[in-house]
């Protein structure tokens, strides 16, 4: 059986969005003949929500290695508040001694907190052993630059030219590239020419049905955040908002407000719940969805709740919800990872995206919902957004074909991270 050392520096009962591939992976690596191990930060170093049902999803028998990590209450006085940073140094030191005392066929690097992917090449020229790196979102990007400064991520400056620096040490050694989406590896490829020769793949988050059944049999212990009233429309989102989701929100608010101005009762019955729009601690969070409403004088029907909720939280309310909002990046490339879980909490779905988002092609082939998408005419918008709404107050859920949606499940995007394995070792 061949060995992956997994390098997740979050993971359960973490809630962060960037452990989700591999957690739901694990039930199916030994099946396809791989053994793994993960190698995370130990959970008193998180400032992350954390979910503790979601251990119940992890097999027994996995091993799983935990390094400490510098303390954010000390480190963050120097303004250091980084996962990744913080526990690099104790990464470096145990997983030599790992590697040292065992044989692996390859690391995989599945997180965001990509700093730590220069441990690859290290450890690749000292032991040996190959790596890869899973880009779930762009590492050094551009897209932040031009943008008025209230807009920019905390500390932008200071990210932008640390990406800029680690990113190449890390890309010049790397052994394969998975991605969420092949605009990323278009642009690292572009960067960094010899990425032409590696192998690169990509493979976005899947969904399993696993947890729905987890969210079910907690379902009385699970909160709902948000006021379900009889006689009204209740729509919900939960995941991240931004600035860089103004488009999606304006498309879907101007075109909602058309038919508040034309008077009309669906509309009317309408309440928008946008929930744990914020990856910010408690009470350093900004809302970025409501300002929006209130400035198009829709706010009755709108409540965003920034702070993040845990992850079986999550699926009851979208299973609760009368339907379901998902938006997207103005950016082409965003994938959203939260799409399987809507499809297959199995309510009436909406989404807003980016017309080239891999998002919209997905919805399209599967059936599983309904789309309005970016520079389209607010008529036209305003059309598609009451046909849906009718749909709902009809309670009509999508149609989904299910044999199209299997290469989003856990297990077969599971076997496509092994065939990319294979290709490495």
């Amino acid at each position: 059986m061949k060995k992956v050392l997994i390098i997740s520096p979050h993971f359960a009962p973490s809630n962060a969005a960037d452990m989700q591939r591999i957690r739901m992976s694990l039930p199916y690596f030994k099946d396809y003949g791989y053994e793994v191990e993960i190698v995370t930060v130990n959970q008193s170093y998180y400032s992350i929500i954390k979910d503790p049902l979601l251990l119940q999803s992890i097999p027994s028998g996995i091993k799983i290695h935990e390094v400490k990590a510098l303390s954010k209450k000390w480190t963050s006085k120097l303004g250091l508040g980084s996962l990744a940073l913080r526990s690099l140094p104790f990464y470096k030191l145990y997983v030599s001694k790992l590697l040292k005392e065992n044989l692996f066929d390859l690391i995989y690097f599945s997180t965001t907190e990509f700093p730590l992917c220069i441990l690859g090449a290290y450890w690749k020229k000292k032991f040996g052993v190959p790596y890869i790196i899973d880009m779930q979102d762009p590492w050094h990007s551009e897209y932040y630059k031009s943008k008025p400064k209230a807009e920019r991520p905390r500390k932008f400056w200071f990210s932008y030219k640390m990406h800029k620096f680690l990113e190449p040490i890390a890309m010049k050694e790397v052994s394969g590239i998975i991605s969420v989406s092949d605009d990323y590896i278009q642009k690292l490829k572009e960067r960094y020419p010899h990425l032409h020769t590696k192998p690169c793949e990509v493979i976005t988050f899947g969904a399993s049905e696993l947890d729905f059944k987890i969210a079910d049999e907690n379902s009385e212990n699970l909160k709902l955040h948000y006021k379900k009233e009889e006689d009204l429309i209740n729509l919900v989102y939960v995941g991240r908002g931004g600035y860089d989701m103004d488009k999606s929100i304006n498309t879907l608010f101007l075109s909602f407000k058309k038919g508040i101005d034309g008077k009309e009762d669906l509309f009317k019955k309408v309440r928008f719940n946008f929930i744990g729009t914020s990856y910010a601690p408690i009470g350093q969070s900004n809302e970025t969805i409501a300002p929006i409403a209130k400035k198009l004088g829709i706010s009755t029907f709108v409540t965003e709740i920034t702070n993040r909720i845990g992850f079986y939280e999550s699926i009851k309310n979208l299973k609760s919800a009368d339907g379901l909002i998902i938006i997207g990046s103005n950016e082409s490339a965003y994938t959203a990872s939260k799409l399987s879980p809507y499809v297959l909490a199995k309510r009436p779905l909406l989404a807003i995206f980016n017309p080239h988002s891999s998002v919209v092609k997905i919805i399209r082939e599967c059936e599983a919902g309904d789309l309005i998408l970016h520079e389209e005419e607010i008529n036209h918008n305003y059309i598609l957004l009451k046909e849906y709404l009718l749909k709902v107050e009809k309670n009509i859920s999508p149609a989904t074909n299910w044999e199209a949606f299997k290469p989003y499940t856990a297990d077969y995007l599971t076997k496509k991270q092994i065939d990319f394995f294979d290709k490495i070792i």
